[in-house]
């Protein structure tokens, strides 16, 4: 009868934990270029890196995310969250940008990818142009174990930004736009 060794048995019981990140906040606060941040990170780390966006965001490129300070990474496009499942392969970190166009069903996704055993970062708006919750962020706030919250600099007074204001009238809640349609504003100038 052979017997397995004790760490043999051991490595094979223990499954890694995974976990979910979100960092939100407004237009113009550098959610983008944290994700991207982290991502590098876990790629110096020799961690096999998996990055993807919803195929509605073709504002700068139409495959990689890209911030505002023009930092980019490639990505996976895609229309629906479950089309992660079948492409994450064995990696140890996910990246997902603009979550906030995504349904509710990425909540679903990025859980079973914690549960899995991997790292998912979220990167997405928490509010939309009329300070409203947006999309499934707030509920992958409420399953994530850590959430970063990133603030711009409001463009009327100087403060804190945390609202997206839309300078365009137009009252769908989806618009794809930079600074010819959106400006970073405090509560108190977002709110005038």
């Amino acid at each position: 009868m052979f017997i397995e060794p004790y760490h043999n048995q051991h490595q094979q019981k223990e499954k890694r934990t995974g976990w979910i990140e979100v960092i939100c906040g407004s237009m113009f606060s550098g959610k983008t270029e944290e994700l991207i941040r982290r991502l590098n990170r876990a790629r110096i780390a020799k961690q096999e890196v998996k990055i993807f966006k919803p195929t509605v965001d073709t504002r700068y490129h139409a495959e990689d995310i890209v911030s505002h300070n023009a930092s980019s990474v490639g990505s996976v496009p895609i229309q629906h969250p479950s089309d992660m499942l079948a492409l994450v392969g064995n990696c140890d970190v996910v990246g997902i940008d603009e979550a906030q166009f995504f349904d509710n069903t990425v909540v679903d996704i990025a859980n079973k990818l914690a549960e899995s055993g991997k790292r998912v970062i979220i990167a997405g708006l928490d509010m939309d142009f009329l300070g409203n919750p947006f999309g499934p962020m707030p509920n992958l706030m409420a399953v994530a174990e850590y959430i970063t919250k990133v603030h711009a600099v409001c463009v009327v007074c100087g403060d804190v930004a945390n609202y997206s204001y839309r300078k365009i009238a137009v009252q769908d809640q989806v618009v794809l736009g930079e600074t010819d349609s959106y400006e970073a504003r405090c509560r108190k100038c977002f709110h005038l």
